[in-house]
Formats: structure tokens, sequence, C-alpha cells
């Protein structure tokens, strides 16, 4: 049985460049580009680990997490906050909203990985 991971960034060479490093880990990878797209996906399945983007137009990052914390089949899913905002309250901002690690980007490719595969627990395979 295989994990699955949700990439949420507007940015598209972002969320491919994310969504190829976690596929390397071992996730299978759903996309969203937006954190409306992100909550229809998020409502209808449940994932093993989300990574999500902060500055998102429509609705940002944080907006995201709290929505997804309040109802939903992943309100205890792993997030990973992944954003250029790198000031120390935008990463309490980021915990209070509910991601469980923020990481400013840049972050290099096999500290990612690793982090997403810790919080996301144990392979089942």
């Amino acid at each position: 049985m295989s994990r699955t991971a949700l990439v949420v960034d507007d940015a598209a060479t972002v969320r491919m460049y994310h969504s190829a490093i976690l596929r390397g880990a071992g996730f299978d990878v759903v996309e969203a580009a937006n954190g409306y797209e992100a909550l229809e996906v998020a409502s209808g399945r449940t994932f093993e680990v989300m990574l999500v983007d902060v500055n998102m137009p429509r609705m940002d990052g944080y907006a995201l997490v709290s929505a997804v914390r309040r109802e939903g089949p992943n309100r205890e899913t792993p997030v990973v906050m992944v954003t250029t905002e790198d000031d120390p309250s935008d990463a309490e901002r980021g915990y209070r909203c509910g991601a469980n690690v923020y990481l400013p980007k840049p972050v290099p490719a096999a500290r990612l990985a690793s982090v997403v595969t810790m919080v996301a627990g144990a392979d089942p395979s």
C-alpha cells in the first residue's frame, strides 16, 4: 500500500519540484494550485501528509490549514508548511493554525524528503 501526499502551491514549478522529491521518497502525489482546490481534493480522501505553501491567491496556507483542522478526513494529517516567509512570527502563526512543521524556502531536497517521511510515519508496505 502506497502513501499519498498532497502538495499545495500556486507556482507550478515549485509543485513539480516538491512532487518529484516526494515521489522519490516513495509517495504518490496529488497536486493542488491553491487552497480552495486543496480543500476540494482533501474533502474526498485521506492523505498521509500535506505539503502547503503560505503565499497563495484567494486562500493562503494559513487559512487552508485552519480549515483542514476544523473538519474533514484530514483533521489529523501531518502538515508541513514550506514558504518564503521566514520571520519567527510567521512560523508561530503556522504552528497556531495547525502546522506540524514550518520550513523556510529554499529547503534542500534531502531535508524535505526526510522531514516529510518523518512526519508521515513509517511506510506501511
